[in-house]
């Protein structure tokens, strides 16, 4: 059974996250679990997430989920807009709440972090020739 559709594909945050995220290298879409994820050949972002709450699910609709650098990630995890998502989070993924504080500088840094740490040698070094 296929998961239900979890975003609203006209939503301007995800148009900017887009824009950003298919900007890197041999960057694209798909849909996984009802929500887009930006891949190479692994995953280096997912619009929308959750956290379990008293054995529920709480949506973050608006959020990027990310695996950032190690070295920022004890930083990271006490920012008030970064949650640990359901899931992903037990293996180093972070979600940050683009519904506080919003900063579309620090969104693409932490893209750039994640897509560096998921992407080949290669692809990191094309991206590295374009900045």
């Amino acid at each position: 059974m296929a998961h239900p559709i979890m975003y609203d594909e006209d939503d301007p945050v995800l148009a900017r996250l887009r824009e950003i995220a298919l900007g890197f290298p041999h960057a694209a879409e798909k849909v996984t679990h009802g929500w887009p994820a930006f891949y190479t050949v692994k995953v280096f972002g997912y619009f929308g997430g959750s956290i379990k709450v008293d054995g529920t699910y709480v949506r973050h609709d608006q959020s990027l989920l990310v695996l950032p650098d190690p070295g920022e990630y004890e930083a990271l995890a006490q920012d008030e807009r970064v949650y640990r998502p359901a899931y992903l989070g037990p293996y180093g993924w972070l979600g940050l709440d683009l519904t506080i504080d919003m900063d579309w500088t620090e969104v693409a840094e932490l893209l750039d972090a994640s897509y560096r740490i998921t992407a080949s040698r290669q692809l990191v070094a094309e991206l590295d020739v374009r900045r």
